[in-house]
């Protein structure tokens, strides 16, 4: 019960960035540069589809990849009007949206995702699915990655895939080399309970705060440092005040294709078999893309004097070690079972920790 009292919270706080984010975003930013090469307006059908973030990030751009295969494929039968910058509103009013019908699809970030699918959370659980190899077992392993596609499906909303933007560490104003100076700065995290809990079984302050905050943050003091990866934090120029990042790799940032249930169904047969096609293909690809892509960021983020540290075994271990009660506080939320279910496991959460080799 006192979970889903924090979940509520986190929910409370994300539509209040909602509606404090969505007013600045009215005029909306330019899409020239990802125009379509196709005129849409003969489309038999069209899905609107939303993401916050930028789709310079290979793991956003994904929306306008599967709009031109889809087209190509369908032979202009499917319009997947893609719309990133937060364009909608923020993630939970564009989930409620979602579960309505008002809009088709979304690249929701695993984070919000625990909203409406509090399996999804088994993503973000520390030291879990924690590196592109990793995560590319899961997204192969067949009922566990389906099961955990179903998260949703419930509340009448069916997932596909998944991409992603890096693996997670600290950005910080100053060097962290070692558990204890991290635990002495003030960490930026996501407005979420698992990131919360996470944070404080490290001994280190969190402060939950909404993403548009974080530069004006950063170069007033009010935060040290943020939980994010090196990809974002480079593509968005958070390195121009936290000059040092500290390699934790303890979650992958994943953005989950979902759409909504009622409008899927609608279409034919086979054009539900080319869609599901269309996204399975296209998140392949850009996965593979994506973990080129952190190379090159840190690359050219290291050129420009921002200088990446390595924790030790020992404290990287203990990280392990403390993140582990985190695991155990969500597993009735992860393994949770729905009547449209169809593999229906006693313990998911084990079972995928078992697959992916994790060590309580």
């Amino acid at each position: 019960m006192a979970l889903r009292k924090v979940v509520g919270l986190a929910i409370i706080c994300l539509v209040g960035l909602g509606l404090t984010v969505g007013p600045a975003l009215a005029k909306g930013p330019n899409l020239d540069a990802w125009k379509p090469a196709f005129d849409p307006s003969g489309a038999k059908y069209t899905c609107m589809v939303s993401n916050v973030s930028h789709p310079v990030i290979r793991g956003v751009y994904t929306g306008f990849a599967i709009r031109d295969e889809l087209w190509k494929r369908t032979n202009g039968q499917i319009y997947l009007n893609f719309k990133p910058f937060s364009m909608l509103g923020g993630e939970v009013e564009v989930l409620n949206q979602l579960q309505m019908g008002a809009i088709q699809g979304m690249g929701v970030s695993s984070v919000a995702a625990t909203n409406l699918g509090p399996r999804f959370g088994v993503v973000n659980l520390p030291f879990l699915i924690n590196s592109f190899d990793k995560l590319d077992k899961f997204a192969s392993s067949g009922k566990l990655f389906d099961h955990f596609m179903m998260a949703m499906d419930h509340q009448g909303i069916i997932g596909i895939d998944i991409t992603g933007y890096g693996n997670y560490g600290w950005a910080t104003v100053k060097p962290v080399r070692t558990i204890e100076e991290a635990q002495k700065l003030k960490f930026r995290t996501a407005e979420a309970a698992v990131n919360q809990l996470t944070y404080k079984a490290w001994g280190i302050n969190p402060v939950a705060m909404p993403w548009p905050d974080v530069p004006v943050a950063l170069k007033q003091g009010v935060i040290d440092g943020l939980d994010h990866t090196p990809m974002v934090c480079n593509i968005t120029k958070k390195f121009e005040v936290a000059k040092y990042f500290t390699y934790v790799n303890y979650a992958q940032g994943l953005f989950i294709w979902i759409f909504n249930k009622a409008w899927f169904e609608k279409l034919p047969p086979d054009l539900q078999k080319t869609f599901v096609e269309v996204v399975h293909d296209v998140c392949a690809q850009i996965r593979k893309e994506t973990v080129a892509q952190e190379s090159e960021q840190i690359a050219k983020a290291t050129a420009a004097g921002i200088e990446f540290i390595s924790l030790s075994a020992k404290d990287n271990a203990w990280l392990q070690e403390k993140g582990n009660a985190v695991h155990v506080k969500y597993a009735p939320e992860i393994n949770e079972l729905y009547p449209s279910d169809k593999y229906r496991p006693d313990n998911f959460l084990k079972e995928v920790q078992d697959f992916v080799g994790y060590k309580p």
